[in-house]
């Protein structure tokens, strides 16, 4: 049972916001904001309004029903309608639920997206690269702005390392649900025998910061400059363009020398240093939170192994949701990923329901 306040509430709130908004006496930053929050409250105001009035709805059909004096089509007919009222307040209620749990500040934010080779060698690094091209993919089919902060490569058209900014609406809700280690299954084109050979792959997805997030001093930053290197260690850069910069109080360290401007790279550097930052102080808040992480899917432990790609079999496992699609070409080029992805934010949202009841 939802609290009735908290749902007369989500009314009074929303009644309120439509006469502000239609007064006209708000400055533009406000109108902006009051606007977001309306459109938001307006998406279960109906619902408050059927949850609020469900008890005395029952009420008037349970009437009906025990009054002797109606004849059995009209008792039927008000069984059937109390049946079909009871699923419908269920169905608000579960809405109204979701609506009231507490909201993670950095869904709205756009995000980026760090891909790294791990355990396997170029085929780790090869499988970079496939699943670099299949959030390509998917930012491409949802309308998403893609920018690439950095690229390191490897021999073979694989890559040691992609960092990408991914900007657009609600970026980080949905992204969230890929950290962790992406572990391939799947033949080498070197492999004379046909055995399968397992590799991985760490991703990492941090809610881009804005300066009002995070504030960097300039006196806790060590920066270092030196000259940009290609696969094997080569120079590809007669000037000291690289950066690495050290934040002396966390200990995080970004290097970045994807531009042949020092200034540009510095700009990058800051860009992923802020979100690292941002995302360090989530972390350390979620603990103090939440003694049993695990238990949440959007977690982001990024040690934890949550999806594999068997290339032999054509499959695709979520181990977190033991979900299998059987559809692994589909799922690289970004056309079945919306399917995982909607069943891992479902099954995020009943945990934390059933959190709440407890």
């Amino acid at each position: 049972m939802i609290p009735l306040e908290k749902v007369k509430q989500i009314v009074s709130t929303y009644e309120t916001l439509e006469k502000e908004l239609a007064s006209g006496n708000i400055d533009k930053k406000n109108f902006v904001k009051k606007s977001k929050e309306y459109s938001s409250v307006g998406e279960v105001v109906v619902q408050a309004r059927n949850y609020l009035g469900f008890k005395k709805e029952k009420e008037d059909l349970k009437k009906i029903i025990e009054d002797k004096k109606n004849d059995h089509d009209m008792i039927e007919l008000a069984k059937n309608e109390l049946l079909q009222l009871s699923k419908k307040n269920e169905e608000d209620e579960k809405k109204l639920k979701i609506y009231l749990l507490p909201k993670d500040e950095a869904d709205s934010k756009n995000a980026i997206l760090e891909i790294r080779a791990g355990t396997g060698g170029l085929e780790a690094s090869l499988f970079v690269a496939d699943l670099y091209k299949m959030y390509e993919k998917v930012c491409l089919n949802k309308n998403w702005s893609l920018e690439i902060i950095n690229l390191s490569k490897s021999e073979a058209g694989g890559f040691k390392e992609v960092i990408l900014l991914v900007r657009g609406a609600n970026i980080y809700s949905f992204l969230k649900f890929e950290s962790g280690v992406h572990r391939v299954q799947r033949v080498p084109a070197t492999e004379t025998q046909g055995r399968v050979h397992t590799s991985a792959a760490t991703v990492a997805v941090l809610p881009e910061a804005e300066e009002v997030d995070v504030k960097i001093n300039e006196k806790d930053l060590r920066i270092d400059v030196f000259r940009s290197s290609g696969p094997g260690g080569q120079s590809v850069n007669t000037t000291d363009s690289a950066v690495r910069i050290t934040h002396l109080p966390t200990g995080i360290v970004v290097s970045q020398q994807d531009e042949k401007s020092q200034h540009k790279n510095r700009a990058k550097a800051i860009k992923i240093l802020r979100s690292r930052i941002y995302e360090n102080e989530r972390e350390k808040k979620d603990r103090e939170r939440s003694r049993d992480r695990k238990k949440q899917i959007g977690s982001g432990d990024r040690s934890e192994r949550i999806r594999t790609y068997n290339f032999p079999q054509s499959r695709v496992t979520d181990h977190r949701i033991n979900l299998t699609l059987h559809n692994l070409a589909d799922f690289l080029i970004g056309d079945a990923f919306e399917e995982l992805n909607e069943n891992l934010r479902i099954r995020d949202q009943e945990i934390k329901l059933a959190n709440l009841s407890q």
